[in-house]
């Protein structure tokens, strides 16, 4: 068995046990393998053992790993900041975008989206923690946002995703996560239902699936430490 298969595992279970302790079932919560900055390789490997959806930040190493496996029936969900000048490639090649903040950004990819494909999956990325550094929309401007893209033929509103500021503290966590929760209902009393609360990485899954994420997105524990430069 390689690393990436028992790390693959080693998460599974990880999954399984934070989902019984939330009282929920582990098929509820959605894996997916974050392999930016990893080689095609590991991609590769991490498919042998099963894993199927794969999460890219960067527009170019998206076109280049889609490329090279191509051979694979793999799913690519974009989870990095998008620039409206970068759109095309990832409408024609993704699966799934997580980092939609702006009416703009969702018109281009709706636009773009090739009329043979299903509509593009997004989520609406919020800013739970209020960072100036952090990408995302406020969260009062999710609904106006979500009935936007509702509308908008090239796409699919699936839900919801955030990254909050890294910390200890649990209750932090459990707070930001739960603006994320809130804002769904939110969304389903106005009439737009979606079933996805992307939240959750390697170092706060479990507090993400005990406040109802759906995906988590975990590269580091499957992959390793990432190596930048």
């Amino acid at each position: 068995m390689t690393d990436i298969s028992s790390a693959l595992q080693r998460v599974s279970a990880a999954i399984g046990s934070a989902a019984q302790a939330a009282g929920r079932d582990a098929d509820s919560v959605t894996l997916l393998a974050v392999s930016k900055t990893f080689p095609a390789a590991a991609v590769r490997e991490a498919y042998t053992a099963g894993q199927r959806r794969f999460g890219e930040n960067y527009v170019q190493e998206l076109q280049a790993k889609a490329a090279e496996l191509q051979d694979l029936a793999l799913e690519w969900h974009f989870i990095g900041p998008l620039q409206s000048n970068k759109t095309r490639p990832v409408a024609e090649l993704a699966h799934w975008v997580h980092s939609v903040e702006r009416l703009k950004i969702a018109e281009r990819l709706s636009a773009q989206r090739p009329a043979a494909l299903p509509p593009l999956n997004v989520c609406i990325q919020v800013n739970v923690s209020g960072e100036d550094s952090k990408s995302g929309c406020a969260p009062d401007e999710v609904l106006p946002l979500a009935q936007a893209i509702a509308a908008l033929p090239g796409l699919r509103l699936r839900g919801l995703m955030c990254i909050p500021e890294p910390t200890q503290e649990a209750a932090t966590l459990a707070a930001r996560f739960g603006v994320l929760a809130t804002l769904q209902q939110q969304l389903a009393a106005a009439g737009i239902a979606t079933d996805t609360l992307s939240m959750g990485m390697s170092a706060d899954m479990a507090a993400a699936i005990a406040a109802g994420s759906t995906m988590v997105r975990v590269g580091t524990a499957i992959f390793g430490v990432r190596h930048y430069g």
